[in-house]
């Protein structure tokens, strides 16, 4: 089975100032193509997972990436290495969507245990590791990363995709 992923980030911003005679401008511009190969080295994946997923009012998602995701054609996905997460919550979500490595076998993807990113609705979040060593899943002891409802009272909606390498 043959595998890529293209992603792409571009940002452009142009900044003004009306004088006298002429309107000075400043632009601003940053842009980063993200490709991945087959394989597990630098610059390569052999899996992805990506679903869209509802959490409870004040509840937990916690994918567990050895063992406990299905891929597109129904079978188990273990990572070995993590090399992408892009985390994306629905614009209509009241509350933030948190995406944390848990202080409990979580996948050190973050610095820290309990450390967290908060996608507020309609917000996005994209997280990259090109390296042939991207972030080691270590079964049973750092295979788990949390996404949280950050409130009660409402469900939240996200997307997530995760990429990486079985070996």
């Amino acid at each position: 089975m043959a595998f890529s992923l293209r992603a792409f980030f571009q940002l452009e911003s142009e900044l003004t100032s009306p004088l006298d005679l002429s309107t000075v401008s400043s632009p601003t511009g940053l842009s980063q193509q993200m490709n991945f190969a087959q394989g597990a080295g630098a610059g390569q994946a052999d899996m992805v997972f990506g679903d869209r997923r509802t959490i409870a009012a004040s509840a937990t998602d916690s994918l567990d990436l050895a063992g406990g995701l299905t891929g597109p054609f129904g079978a188990a996905l273990t990572f070995a290495r993590i090399k992408m997460l892009v985390v994306r919550a629905v614009a209509g979500n009241t509350n933030n969507v948190n995406a944390t490595r848990p202080a409990s076998n979580g996948v050190p993807w973050l610095l820290a245990a309990g450390d967290g990113i908060a996608v507020q609705p309609g917000g996005m979040f994209v997280w990259h590791a090109p390296t042939a060593a991207g972030v080691v899943v270590t079964p049973s002891t750092g295979d788990l990363i949390d996404f949280v409802n950050s409130g009660a009272g409402t469900t939240v909606t996200y997307d997530v995709i995760i990429a990486g390498a079985a070996t």
